[in-house]
């Protein structure tokens, strides 16, 4: 009887050691607890907007070297600004884009945001103190289109061929357009370096009307030469001053041409000289539809709009360059016309253009084609 208590007490010693043994082999169960994850920043620069130009171009208080250590030209951003998210890429030219195109400018002081030929703070809702944010979109998504289309001048006359080609100044021609009635330049009372070669063949030509697009009088006190001639056009009342953005969507932009016809057509004396400032976008536009109210070809207009970025810019007929600048002018008229077009369609298009957007009468186009063709 002894053996057998101790024989049980034996078998209860040992099922409780390993009953023991094995809750202790269960791991303790813990809650789990909030990990701390430090915030992750894009990379990529804030501020604010500091100026809107008249064409509703956009300056931040980032400096273009400050932007230059996070991106590099050629770089696709991500802009985001009141509300608005907008891909750009980083570039030093309007001509670097598509017309009507966003981009991140950065040839000045302070980097610019802007619509190429279009305004960006109205479309954006955007003006001085509204904040703005640039991330990095794609490195280098846009560098091959940007090599293609980057341009570069100079302001020395010695490096152009002629006065003529430094001042962009010329006559303009095609279809049935009366030989050296209407020129187109650089302006004359800008105060720049070619300013002063635009004016002497402004006077060697006898020009007696002027359509500036750029200047209103306050910009134009500032800079013109009191003793040219330009100055005495000006005096005379010769000149019609419009300050025109470079949107020719907007209403703003077709008020103040209809303007500057009517100014012609008020005393049609000519030669007329049409210009902006470096004479290629602005006045590229009003010459372009001059040119085909007179009955120039497509081919004519995008001939003549071309010159331009030759003179300034060396740019060669028939490279990859040239045919990406010569959609500009094209895609102005396809733009008005709101859909393609025959090419022979285009006198046509700007017809309707500036009886029905521009607003001048029937008349009034039928007299000012009357007016510059033979």
């Amino acid at each position: 009887m002894k053996k057998i208590l101790i024989l049980l007490l034996s078998i209860v010693i040992v099922f409780t050691s390993c009953a023991t043994a094995k809750v202790e082999a269960v791991p303790e169960i813990v809650a789990p607890q909030p990990v701390s994850v430090p915030d992750v920043q894009e990379e990529g620069i804030s501020g604010e907007i500091i100026e809107v130009s008249k064409y509703g171009n956009t300056y931040i208080d980032v400096t273009t070297d400050a932007l230059l250590e996070e991106f590099a030209l050629g770089d696709i951003v991500e802009i985001s600004v009141n509300g608005n998210t907008i891909v750009a890429p980083v570039v030093t030219s309007y001509s670097d884009v598509d017309n009507g195109s966003p981009l991140v400018k950065v040839d000045g002081e302070n980097v610019e945001v802007a619509l190429s030929y279009a305004d960006f703070a109205g479309t954006y809702g955007a003006g001085v103190g509204t904040g703005m944010t640039i991330t990095l979109f794609e490195k280098e998504g846009y560098l091959a289109e940007y090599q293609v289309r980057h341009l570069e001048r100079t302001d020395v006359r010695e490096d152009y061929e002629s006065d003529e080609v430094f001042a962009n100044f010329r006559a303009l021609s095609g279809g049935n357009l009366k030989e050296n009635l209407i020129y187109r330049s650089c302006n004359p009372g800008l105060g720049d370096a070619r300013a002063p070669y635009a004016d002497a063949l402004a006077e060697e030509v006898g020009i007696r009307k002027v359509m500036n697009l750029a200047d209103s009088d306050e910009s134009l006190l500032i800079t013109i030469d009191p003793n040219s001639y330009y100055a005495t056009l000006y005096e005379n009342g010769d000149i019609v001053l419009l300050n025109m953005g470079v949107d020719f969507r907007t209403d703003d932009f077709k008020a103040k041409l209809k303007s500057g016809f009517e100014f012609i057509l008020s005393d049609p004396v000519g030669p007329v000289l049409i210009h902006c400032n470096e004479g290629k976008d602005r006045a590229g536009i009003v010459s372009a539809l001059v040119e085909a109210l007179a009955g120039a070809s497509m081919d004519e207009i995008v001939e003549d709009y071309m010159r331009s970025y030759e003179n300034y810019y060396g740019v060669e007929k028939g490279s990859e360059q040239y045919d990406a600048i010569a959609s500009i002018i094209t895609d102005f008229f396809q733009t008005v016309n709101g859909r393609p077009f025959p090419a022979e369609s285009v006198k046509t298009v700007a017809e309707n253009y500036l009886i029905n957007q521009v607003g001048l009468s029937a008349a009034d186009v039928a007299t000012l084609e009357s007016l510059i063709t033979e």
